[in-house]
């Protein structure tokens, strides 16, 4: 059978007729194009609040790192001025301590010739005067004025029948004696004091040659 020869107008109707595959994948291919340009396809609400807490939550842990340290800084700053006021006050303490004995040492070095004078005074007082007002009111004195010194740790620094020691004694002359060996202190020509172990006054003696 003598196929029938198709006029160009029929050719170009059946181009514009399209295949149903060519038709499903053209849809198939429009639906994908939806799809991509879909809004759905974006963080959904809840992500998107998830994401806000998530920043939230890094920013105000990020500001209470910071704000710890700063704690941390200022706890350190202030042991550190504690410790320094604290060295302060025991150097000061410390000082007053040093000024306090200083001022104690020139008072008493002032107050010795007293005792000595008493001292001196006692012993000229013969027998027919011991016992009057006179020589009783002299002792009550001496005798308080030597407990306020023992009260104050002023003490008197043993002498005679004691080695000589340079620290304590001062040597100004030296005599014979049959009763204490040589080095040794034979008689108290001024009698010494030490305030607390530090010697306020040495003691002037007389040392067997």
């Amino acid at each position: 059978m003598e196929e029938t020869k198709k006029t160009p107008e029929e050719e170009m109707k059946e181009k514009d007729i399209l295949d149903p595959e060519e038709i499903e994948k053209a849809a198939s291919a429009n639906l994908d194009e939806e799809v991509d340009e879909n809004p759905e396809n974006e963080d959904s609400e809840e992500e998107k609040d998830e994401k806000k807490f998530f920043k939230k939550k890094n920013k105000a842990d990020k500001k209470q790192d910071a704000m710890k340290e700063k704690v941390e800084e200022l706890e350190d700053r202030v042991k550190r001025q504690l410790a320094e006021f604290e060295n302060f006050r025991n150097r000061t303490e410390k000082e007053k301590a040093q000024m306090f004995e200083t001022g104690a040492k020139s008072v008493i070095e002032k107050m010795l010739p007293i005792v000595d004078n008493f001292e001196r005074g006692l012993a000229s007082i013969s027998e027919n005067e011991k016992g009057s007002a006179f020589a009783d009111g002299m002792e009550m004195i001496y005798k308080q004025l030597i407990s306020e010194f023992e009260k104050m740790e002023v003490v008197p620094i043993e002498t005679v029948g004691k080695e000589f020691n340079p620290e304590l004694h001062n040597a100004v002359m030296q005599v014979e004696s049959e009763e204490y060996e040589s080095g040794f202190v034979a008689q108290e020509l001024l009698k010494g004091y030490t305030y607390r172990g530090q010697v306020v006054r040495h003691s002037m003696v007389a040392v067997v040659q």
